[in-house]
This record gives structure tokens, sequence and C-alpha cells, in this order.
């Protein structure tokens, strides 16, 4: 096993993609692996630390926690509200939380069970002394296990491989990447690359990245990837020993900040772009989604904070709205006389609708804004916004009620 690690390794060090850091005489390189991360305490805060949230201006809204990252949304994955926010719109470096993007197009595109053959590009296209599990040129694995090396060991060698099974290439890969982010509402973010590397063009907010993070738990295969903790890689054509991955999230039970509730998530670092973190979390009936961006000690004090604040301070309510509230006495010899007849409610709601605020507030208190949605094709929907002080706490979609006569059509008396 020795023999095989220190022959990959001297392999790596002639291709010039072995960290120079790893010798004792030499500087440390400009970015780290997120494995040799220290979550050691700093003697001092980050220069942001005291800075209100900006939901502190909410009114009757709980005062947020201080924490070190420069910038940080916390949200109800369900009613979409915001429960704290800081600097949501700086635009940051994202670090290895890139390949949550990343990882939801692979879903959204691949089968689990094809076949990726590393390409010498994707093998050792990767910058020195970044997070690897040392995939060899022309070595098989299957898009499941690709996945599971890049969300749990970060390895950026497979984010090269799964944008060239995605889109043919790299670079077809990123203009997909950023056109997925225009459509899930971002509008400060440009990716330049599937793992976040170092890359001034290489760009997004805390809000930004907190849709493609709601986004991509809303895809049932990419849960399967953020909430697994370890996995086993058999032996491939080109490697003869078992690879073994780890979740380096240490908020997941059994880590080392271990939090009562965390599902899973994605670590980043690098020098420029600090700790960035993502982690999801369910307690009762709510489940919470935290971003972090330039953080210190990993970004974990800084989410359990965050979490401690949203778990302790806040409620989904359920707002018992009426479902289906179209009358339904019309006989169908009427159904003729359906769009004339008195019917007053000819939209429908598909799901319960939520709210979160505040604990113990009074929910008739809130007010509510309507908008009729026009599609192209399809039926209409009208989307209510429900407000605690002008500030958005849930939402409801109703659907257009298709007419008893359009129903009818193809039926036979």
């Amino acid at each position: 096993m020795f023999k095989k690690k220190f022959h990959t390794l001297i392999k790596r060090f002639l291709a010039g993609t072995l960290c120079l850091g790893l010798l004792a005489s030499q500087p440390a390189v400009a970015y780290a692996t997120e494995a040799n991360v220290s979550v050691t305490p700093e003697a001092a805060h980050s220069a942001t630390y005291s800075q209100a949230a900006d939901t502190d201006s909410v009114k009757g809204w709980p005062s947020g926690p201080c924490i070190e990252g420069q910038s940080a949304v916390l949200m109800d994955a369900v009613t979409d509200t915001i429960l704290y926010s800081k600097n949501a719109d700086d635009k940051l470096y994202p670090a290895s939380i890139t390949k949550i993007m990343t990882a939801l197009l692979a879903c959204e595109n691949l089968k689990m069970s094809d076949t990726i053959t590393m390409s010498q590009e994707a093998a050792y296209g990767i910058e020195a002394g970044s997070s690897t599990i040392y995939a060899e040129t022309d070595e098989v694995f299957t898009v499941e296990q690709a996945l599971m090396a890049l969300m749990l060991e970060s390895a950026n060698e497979m984010a090269l491989a799964l944008a060239e099974k995605t889109s043919g290439s790299v670079k077809k890969f990123v203009e997909l990447m950023n056109q997925r982010a225009a459509q899930l509402g971002c509008k400060n973010t440009h990716f330049n690359n599937p793992n976040g590397l170092p890359d001034e063009t290489h760009y997004t907010t805390a809000g930004d990245m907190m849709k493609i993070a709601k986004a991509a738990w809303y895809n049932p295969l990419f849960r399967k990837f953020v909430t697994t903790q370890t996995y086993e890689i058999p032996p491939t054509n080109k490697q003869s020993e078992t690879r073994y991955l780890l979740n380096h999230h240490k908020m997941m039970a059994g880590q080392s900040y271990a939090y009562d509730g965390v599902l899973g998530g994605k670590t980043g670092y690098t020098n420029d772009a600090g700790n960035t973190l993502v982690t999801y979390a369910k307690r009762g009936n709510s489940i919470l989604i935290a971003v972090v961006l330039n953080s210190t000690n990993g970004a974990f004090p800084d989410t359990t904070s965050l979490f401690d604040y949203g778990f302790d301070n806040f409620e989904k309510v359920d707002l018992n709205v009426d479902s289906d509230p179209v009358p339904t006495k019309f006989l169908p010899s009427e159904k003729y006389l359906l769009k004339n007849n008195g019917n007053t409610y000819p939209f429908y709601y598909m799901r319960h609708v939520y709210v979160t605020v505040p604990t113990g507030t009074d929910v008739s208190t809130l007010t509510r804004k309507q908008w009729l949605l026009n599609n192209s094709i399809g039926p209409k929907r009208i989307k209510s916004k429900y407000y605690f002080h002008d500030h958005m706490v849930g939402y409801g979609m109703q659907y257009e009620k298709e007419i008893l006569s359009d129903l009818l059509l193809n039926t036979s008396f």
C-alpha cells in the first residue's frame, strides 16, 4: 500500500502537481487543501465580527449573532424566509462550495451508473496542493463514485472529469454553470471553473449561493451525495486498493463540531476566499440552510451560531389555507354555465402554505401581497407572499383550476 502511494506521489511531483509546501524548507503555497485547514481558535475577531446583521433592521425581528464571516445568509428551505443576512450581496470567492453547482448539474444531466474515463487534462489539470484522490489518466470510475469523491473529499480532478462528461469540455460546462445560475436568479455570480480553485473572475455572493444551495437540496440525487459521511471506491483498473472517502464537514454526527440536526453540506477554503461553508440542518418541521463566506476556523462556529439563532428564535407555522376552495355544487349539466355562475375561486393550492416567523407571532397580523403570473403555456398562477413588517416570511402558489367544460370535452354520456 505504501509503495503504491509513494510511486503515485513521485509521479505527481515530477508532473509538477505536488505541493512544494510539503517540503519544510519551502514557503507556504497560496492556498490549502480542505483537509489540512486549521480550526484552532484565533486570538482576534475578524474585521466584520461586530457588524450588525442586515435583518436586525426589521422591526420586531430577533437580533442576529455576531459571526466572523464577512458575509452570510440563513434561510428556511421551505418558506424561503431569510432569517439572517449579513452583506449578502458582497462579491466573494466561493472556493470549493462551487462544487455544489457542479454536482447539481451532474445530477441533472448524467446517469449515476455511467462510467467516466479520466483524461490526462482532468487527472493532471489541477493546481499544486489542491484536494485530490490521485486519480490516474485512463482510470475508470462511475458517475456516482466521481460525485462522492467530489463532495466528500472535494477532489478537484473529479470536478474536471464530471465537467467533461456532462458537456464535452470544461469550457462548455462553465457556460452551463453560468446559465444555470442565471436561471436560479443569481445576479452577482460568475463561475470560471467547476472546482472553485483561485481565479479572479470566479465569484459569487452569499445570497446567490443560497439560491444554488436550495435548488441543489431539492434534487433527490444531490441530497445523497451531500449527506453521506463515508464511502468506499473499490479497486479500479489503475488502483489496486480501496479508496476510503470521508466527508470533511465537521458539523456532521461524530465529528469535532457535531451539531444536532445537521444533515450535510460542503466545505471550502483558499487563502483568498477564507473558509466558506454551506450547511443543511433539520429540527422538527424546519429545514434551514446556512451559507457563510470568508470566515475563519472552518466557518463551523459561525454556522453553529446561526443555527442556534434560527432554531431558538423562529417557528414554521401552517396558515391552514383552504387548498381547494372552488365550489363543487355544479352538476355536469351546468358545465357551460360554470364560468358565469358566481364561482369566485377559480384557483387552488396544491400544498399547505407555511410561514416562518419569530416564535409566538400572531400570524393573523401578517400582510399579504398577490400577483397574477401569466404563463406562455399552461394555467395561470397566483403567487401570494406574506410579510412580517415588510419582511417576506413565506409564500403560497395557487394554480388555475381547469374549467369543468374543458375537463368533460372527451367524456361520453
